[in-house]
């Protein structure tokens, strides 16, 4: 199930599930993880307490989850999200799912796509 923080409860009622979530750190750079508590584990990275990138870049704020069942599914929702474009991740935290497939098409040079055929 995916919920944003914009329209959706406060995650800290969300018991025994699994999230991944996307915070916004000092910097402006995206963190994005998965927990099996998300309120704690927001609240360990707030302190400092967290993976490597946000202790450097505090404070940081949640703007984006979404509840999974197994954290497996979750983990592997996570490694998704992670590999993406930070505009893909923007598109995603602003709820324009529209925007996602063009986002997904490679924009390098030197990509097969971006050539005409000869």
């Amino acid at each position: 199930m995916i919920r944003t923080i914009h329209d959706e409860p406060d995650p800290r009622e969300q018991i025994g599930q699994c999230f991944i979530y996307i915070l916004l750190c000092a910097d402006g750079s995206y963190y994005t993880g998965s927990t099996i508590d998300l309120w704690r584990r927001l609240s360990q990275h707030q302190n400092g307490e967290g993976a490597n990138h946000t202790k450097k870049r505090l404070p940081v704020e949640l703007v984006y989850y979404e509840e999974y069942s197994r954290i497996d599914v979750a983990f592997k929702r996570e490694k998704q999200i992670q590999g993406w474009s930070r505009a893909k991740k923007s598109a995603l935290i602003h709820n324009n799912q529209h925007l996602l497939p063009m986002l997904a098409d490679c924009r390098n040079a030197s990509h097969h796509k971006n050539h005409e055929d000869d």
